[in-house]
């Protein structure tokens, strides 16, 4: 069925000149993707997301959390963009001046078109050394270019980095972590300076990436909302569309592009 937008609800879009396209967990679910939370099953049903995902958890048993990992990118490149992925990209055709800043660790911004999205807690596909010098690392891949890894799990040794030979780790922000500077700056900057801020599919509640939205709207953008449920973001949006990424934003892209037409 399509989603029937409320009046008026594309106008800022239509009229904007820089906008913020900010993702949670949300936007990637309807592609099939599982939250961290989430992906404890097969081998890793008995573990807490917390055993799997720290720094320490890493040191104490590198071989279990790389494999975790692995399996997770596996999953994740089986997945497929959905059609909130296409419209986040349809925006930035929309306006150029758009910044995609997503809390997701998948690739399916950039799978759907996006242009360098800032990721704000890493990337499954973005390994690196463990050194201080955090080289970056080449993915590991089968001979068929799929990722390495059998479909229930299996612990597996990360590879050793090829500048220094530290061990290689996945390239998330793991918790006790703090979040990569640039990317950091590089959000709230887009924050301050946009006159539209989308946040979509995101709880609302994991800072400081949760301060992003509040940031733009103290500098005075318009902040809609794209979640089917309450969040503690209603307060700061000035229009709360309610359903998911792949129903409302394609039918906000479209109203904003007829927006644009009639000026």
């Amino acid at each position: 069925m399509e989603y029937v937008l409320p009046p008026g609800a594309a106008a800022p879009l239509g009229q904007a000149r820089r906008v913020v396209v900010f993702t949670g967990a949300g936007m990637s679910a309807e592609s099939g993707v599982p939250t961290f939370r989430d992906d404890l099953t097969g081998l890793w049903a008995r573990f807490d997301a917390m055993q799997l995902a720290t720094p320490e958890a890493f040191h104490t048993d590198p071989d279990l959390v790389w494999g975790w990992y692995e399996w997770r990118r596996a999953r994740v490149r089986r997945a497929k963009p959905n059609p909130g992925h296409l419209a986040t990209a349809a925006i930035e055709a929309l306006v150029p001046d758009t910044v995609v800043v997503t809390q997701n660790v998948d690739d399916l911004h950039e799978r759907a078109g996006s242009r360098s999205p800032v990721h704000l807690h890493g990337s499954l596909f973005a390994p690196r050394c463990i050194a201080e010098a955090a080289h970056p690392a080449a993915l590991p891949e089968t001979p068929h270019g799929e990722t390495a890894g059998p479909d229930e799990g299996s612990r597996m040794p990360p590879p050793r980095c090829t500048h220094c030979g530290a061990l290689v780790r996945p390239g998330v922000v793991w918790f006790g972590e703090a979040l990569p500077e640039a990317a950091l700056t590089a959000a709230v900057e887009a924050a301050v300076g946009c006159d539209v801020l989308l946040t979509v599919g995101t709880s609302g509640v994991v800072y400081p990436a949760a301060e992003i939205p509040r940031i733009a709207a103290r500098s005075g953008a318009t902040v809609i909302q794209v979640n089917p449920e309450p969040t503690p973001l209603d307060e700061v949006c000035a229009i709360n569309l309610r359903g998911t990424a792949a129903q409302v934003l394609p039918a906000l892209v479209a109203a904003a592009r007829d927006a644009i037409g009639t000026r």
